[in-house]
């Protein structure tokens, strides 16, 4: 299955989840009073999403003329990419890391730490700056917001389900009270923590898709694939302590070397760094752009 495919499966999966969990718990009005409120809060950080994230990863916009080769760079890659120009910002920060976010094309910016642009050669940021133009041509940042939607619905209606249960009564109009709050009770339970994993399986497989596309818009697969060992290795050394809220955001988990937020497999926002060098080894491009 691509990575697409993948990705739509896992959103219809949210959805489907969303659905029942409303049916179970509330009813259809119920379930569409939570999800047009969860709507409108995920929406808005969506609208806001690049100073939010900005502001959050402690980054500062930088013009040109204090980053000449940076902005060359992201201008160059923008081109071969048939992107708007981005907003480009700097994090002071030894932890070499990157990142991408914005709305939209149009209002994108990309952002780097002091530390990334002090171990990576000029080859290899470029396989790296690639990949954070590669989560904007593929629209990741409405994907997430749509993620992130409609898991928040989903953890709307369980604490709902709680205060319901806490006060009496709930259950949709069924007959069965019993299989009512054994149902609820499920749901309260689970629903959330399987609406994180659905979201940090299309976290992983847009990472997937960014390495991809940041590689053919590169035409290097193998500077990305270099980059990232270098940056999981000192990443796990220097670890970028940033808000966990935007973690899934970077390129290599910033969090991986604090000790008690390492996550691996299901509860992991990155897929295997072994895995992704692999796919980007193996891919054939021809060379130019």
């Amino acid at each position: 299955m691509t990575n697409t495919l993948k990705t739509t499966a896992l959103l219809a999966a949210l959805t489907a989840l969303l659905i029942v969990i409303g049916d179970v718990l509330g009813g259809r009005g119920g379930m569409l009073l939570f999800f047009g409120f969860a709507i409108v809060l995920n929406m808005g950080a969506y609208w806001f999403s690049g100073d939010i994230a900005l502001r959050m990863a402690g980054a500062r916009e930088v013009t040109p003329e204090e980053a000449p080769e940076l902005h060359q760079l992201v201008d160059e890659l923008a081109m071969y990419a048939r992107l708007p120009r981005p907003r480009v910002a700097i994090i002071d920060n030894p932890s070499p890391n990157a990142f991408a976010t914005g709305r939209d094309a149009n209002h994108a910016v990309v952002a780097v730490t002091t530390g990334i642009l002090g171990i990576l050669s000029r080859d290899e940021l470029a396989g790296v700056l690639a990949h954070e133009l590669g989560h904007v041509r593929n629209h990741d940042i409405l994907i997430s917001s749509i993620a992130a939607t409609v898991a928040g619905a989903i953890t709307m209606l369980a604490h709902a389900a709680q205060w319901a249960m806490i006060f009496g009564g709930f259950g949709g109009g069924r007959d069965n009270e019993d299989t009512n709050w054994l149902e609820a009770l499920a749901m309260i339970i689970f629903a959330p923590l399987a609406a994180t994993l659905i979201q940090l399986a299309i976290s992983r497989s847009r990472e997937y898709q960014a390495d991809e596309t940041g590689a053919r818009i590169n035409g290097n697969p193998e500077s990305l694939a270099r980059a990232l060992e270098k940056l999981e290795l000192a990443t796990s050394v220097r670890p970028l302590p940033v808000n966990p809220a935007v973690a899934h955001m970077f390129i290599v988990n910033p969090l991986k070397g604090i000790k008690g937020l390492n996550f691996n497999g299901l509860f992991s926002t990155h897929p295997p760094l072994e895995e992704r060098i692999r796919r980007l080894r193996s891919m054939q491009l021809t060379a130019g752009h």
